[in-house]
């Protein structure tokens, strides 16, 4: 029951990496989109585009956090203690890109816009590097029971390498997405706009990856050699196919079958990971089994878990499908009648 439950943290991990992640990266091209003017029209589509579905995206980030403090409860105060600050950090990103996201499309002052808008541009840079970093320390071996917070344990080469390459692959998914739903909206120039983009993002994750050999082999040796072997290498490999289709996708202009293959190239990175780490939560201090809580907790999550798939999987099968089919409109001022006040074009 504990290995089970481990593997859905893992899979909670991916999806949250895939949606969440989708929303970082295009937050991180907000960032990088110029002044005003310039800025304007990917910004009206990255807006148009997140609005039906980055609150619910976020879902797969507080079930994660209940399956972490609920089955693993060691687990989940070795993290917290000995990473609370990069933790910190992100948390205090997410609220900011919330607000700074919701918020300035409300404002109709150009000077409340900017302030808000920038808010969420470095909140979805910032947010994806720290919560890299956190995986960086679990991978390195710099968290066990009782450590200790230090900048040590997140502030090395493993840890600001996966924060480097969240970052990217972030950007890639963003960037892919956006490609479609530039095309799904009527954006024509924007398409290959975010094509170049994605490229980019892609030859920049592949020279992440390839800068981590080294070091990961000499700083996270456990990870490694699980990513190196076995199931984990199988599943490495499958994520480059996915991610070079994505790239043939996009010379291709296919841009409906590139999300899926995104996303699977995250997916399954997240997955030979996890295969990498087995049978260790903490490598190499604390197994899946002495980490899990009491026998009758798991059983009770297991059963809460299937209600949840049940219950919930359907409806978020069901949004996805109407938003990347564009059945989903965000309201605009003349949905709400909201009227202008006057200066708010200043």
């Amino acid at each position: 029951m504990a290995d089970l439950i481990a593997w859905v943290m893992v899979l909670a991990i991916a999806a949250y990496a895939c949606a969440g992640g989708t929303d970082y990266g295009a937050g991180f091209w907000d960032l990088l989109a110029g002044g005003a003017e310039r800025g304007k029209r990917p910004r009206r589509l990255i807006d148009h585009a997140m609005a039906p579905v980055w609150e619910v995206n976020n879902l797969w980030l507080i079930f994660l956090l209940v399956i972490m403090w609920t089955g693993f409860p060691t687990l989940f105060q070795a993290v917290f203690a000995a990473l609370w600050l990069p933790l910190a950090l992100a948390a205090v990103g997410l609220v900011l890109r919330g607000a700074g996201f919701a918020l300035r499309k409300q404002a109709h002052r150009l000077a409340q816009r900017r302030i808000y808008g920038a808010a969420f541009a470095v909140s979805s840079l910032l947010t994806p590097f720290f919560l890299g970093t956190v995986l960086g320390a679990i991978a390195s071996g710099r968290v066990a029971v009782g450590t200790t917070a230090s900048a040590e344990a997140w502030a090395n080469s493993t840890s600001v390498l996966a924060g480097l390459l969240a970052i990217a692959a972030t950007a890639f998914l963003g960037a892919v997405f956006l490609c479609s739903d530039a095309r799904r909206f009527g954006a024509d120039d924007l398409v290959d706009y975010f094509r170049r983009r994605a490229l980019l993002a892609f030859a920049a994750v592949v020279v992440l990856a390839l800068i981590g050999l080294p070091v990961t082999h000499d700083d996270a040796r456990y990870v490694w050699e699980g990513l190196t072997g076995g199931p984990g290498l199988l599943l490495i490999i499958l994520a480059a196919v996915c991610g070079l289709a994505t790239v043939l996708l996009l010379l291709r202009r296919s841009y409906g079958w590139s999300r899926h293959t995104s996303a699977a190239s995250v997916a399954l990175t997240v997955g030979a990971w996890g295969f990498a780490q087995r049978p260790y939560l903490l490598p190499t201090s604390l197994t899946v089994t002495e980490a899990a809580g009491a026998a009758h907790t798991l059983r009770w999550l297991a059963i809460v878990t299937v209600v949840a798939i049940v219950l919930v999987g359907p409806a978020l099968v069901l949004l996805y499908r109407l938003d990347t089919q564009g059945a989903l409109q965000p309201l605009t001022d003349v949905d709400t009648r909201v009227a202008r006040a006057p200066g708010d074009n200043v």
